[in-house]
């Protein structure tokens, strides 16, 4: 029998809120990498619903230290390339764009890559990725170096412009 001040069971949700809410919480276990300063929680991806040899790339990322840092760049032998993307709201319109220059990040900084604000766009998948399985990424930081880490494979779901649509259908 539950005590005094017990928490209450979790509702579970269906869909993407229950997801997202997990991304969202401060990182509390062990990186799934870590190089110097930097640490990278949860990482995982998914592949496009609409455009198939897409996927997407979210994780978050961590600087311990007391020096900033800058996510210039990434690889992976599983496609041809990737992109680090934004999202940017002007107004009433929302619009994807690559960041060229990459994400700073400051020291002490909590950064999150999900659906709906920064994430990598995979572009070119050589093979689908299966869902349960890892797709091996190499993060390439400005003073840090490269950041070898897999990518554990979600269901297909909306992905960069697809995420888009699903925003301004939703109003």
């Amino acid at each position: 029998m539950p005590g005094a001040g017990s928490a209450r069971p979790k509702r579970k949700t269906k869909g993407g809120r229950s997801l997202l809410k997990w991304l969202r919480r401060a990182p509390k276990a062990a990186p799934a990498a870590t190089r110097g300063s930097i640490e990278i929680h949860r990482p995982w991806a998914r592949r496009s619903l609409e455009t198939p040899e897409r996927a997407g790339g979210f994780f978050v990322l961590t600087n311990t230290g007391p020096e900033p840092d800058r996510l210039v760049g990434a690889t992976s032998p599983a496609v041809e390339k990737i992109e680090i993307h934004a999202i940017k709201v002007r107004g009433g319109d929302i619009g994807m764009r690559p960041r060229d220059d990459g994400l700073g990040l400051p020291p002490g900084v909590t950064l999150t890559l999900q659906p709906r604000g920064y994430h990598l766009l995979l572009i070119g998948l050589r093979t689908p990725p299966i869902p349960g399985s890892g797709l091996p990424v190499t993060l390439i930081f400005e003073k840090t170096g490269s950041i070898d880490v897999e990518l554990l494979v979600e269901a297909p779901g909306p992905v960069g412009a697809e995420v888009l649509v699903e925003e301004r259908q939703r109003g």
